[in-house]
């Protein structure tokens, strides 16, 4: 498997958002409303008006990576728990 190596900075928003913004429209958001860079390697979590849905999105050196889910997939139950 391939992860991060070191510490990684995880940042989550505190209001929820549009989530028919893709992983662009979320890192101007990033960078916009918290003021941080959403390419240096943090992971930003973003929910949805409905409490079930979630979105990641971060940077791997090659670009923005967005990881998105709700209660109805797979792995949400190992994300909520």
């Amino acid at each position: 498997m391939i992860g991060p190596s070191g510490a990684v900075k995880v940042m989550i928003a505190t209001k929820p958002v549009d989530f028919r913004k893709g992983a662009e429209g979320l890192a101007a958001l990033v960078k916009a409303e918290m003021g941080t860079d959403p390419f240096s390697g943090t992971i930003y979590v973003f929910r949805a008006k409905r409490t079930d849905r979630i979105k990641l999105i971060f940077w791997d050196g090659s670009g923005v990576c967005l990881v998105a889910n709700d209660r109805r997939s797979y792995y949400t139950s190992f994300l909520a728990s």
